[in-house]
């Protein structure tokens, strides 16, 4: 494969982004397997030999799908977080940015959850650590949050707890519905902090009654 992700001229990029818009979309309703290129070719109006103009294999699709995703969660967050000073507002800007950039790219997100395994083994590892970066990103948000005073296998388990919260909402949450992702971003984060108050209590004089209301 030529390495088209160096940079690709202008026009290249908006091929590659239409068809990577679709394929995801595509993974999400019929399945990575079950999704041949004729069906991403069909669905944005080009022949097979267009996709393999940019993408030699299904793979390459994929791997393009979840490494533009992961580039777009982790792009500016370190210096975003650094705007804020307490941990209680960097905890609800991941969670609101979290959410939004769910809303506006739920195939990518999806096929990041249920079709990152199908990679082969060398994209799938510059895929997981991609993720292993936000993992520690907020992890470390989480630590500061709680003065740095939670092991180090709890700290695990809280983060994975906020994300599953975050990510569990593929399973039930229609961003074009009733509730705004600015509302369900504040639902997930006075949950989430308010839980970490009471499991940490130590903190619960630190953050106050206006932070916990």
């Amino acid at each position: 494969m030529r390495d088209k992700f160096n940079k690709p001229q202008e026009k290249e990029q908006i091929k590659m982004a239409r068809i990577g818009k679709a394929a995801a979309k595509l993974f999400n309703e019929k399945g990575y397997l079950e999704t041949s290129i004729a069906d991403i070719a069909s669905a944005i109006g080009m022949s097979k030999g267009g996709i393999f103009h940019y993408f030699p294999t299904k793979n390459e699709i994929l791997y393009f799908i979840l490494s533009n995703y992961m580039d777009l969660v982790l792009e500016g967050l370190e210096k975003d977080l650094e705007k804020f000073e307490g941990g209680f507002q960097k905890i609800e800007f991941i969670v609101s940015r979290h959410i939004a950039l769910y809303s506006k790219n739920t195939s990518e997100a999806k096929a990041l959850l249920h079709e990152a395994h199908n990679l082969p083994p060398k994209h799938f590892k510059v895929i997981a650590g991609k993720e292993r970066k936000y993992f520690e990103i907020t992890a470390r948000v989480l630590s500061d949050f709680l003065g740095g005073s939670v092991p180090k296998d709890r700290l695990t388990a809280l983060t994975f707890a906020l994300f599953g919260m975050c990510n569990w909402i593929y399973s039930w949450y229609d961003p074009r519905g009733s509730l705004l992702p600015k509302e369900l971003s504040e639902i997930i984060h006075n949950i989430f902090t308010r839980g970490v108050v009471s499991y940490h209590p130590l903190k619960k004089s630190s953050i106050g009654a206006r932070d916990c209301r």
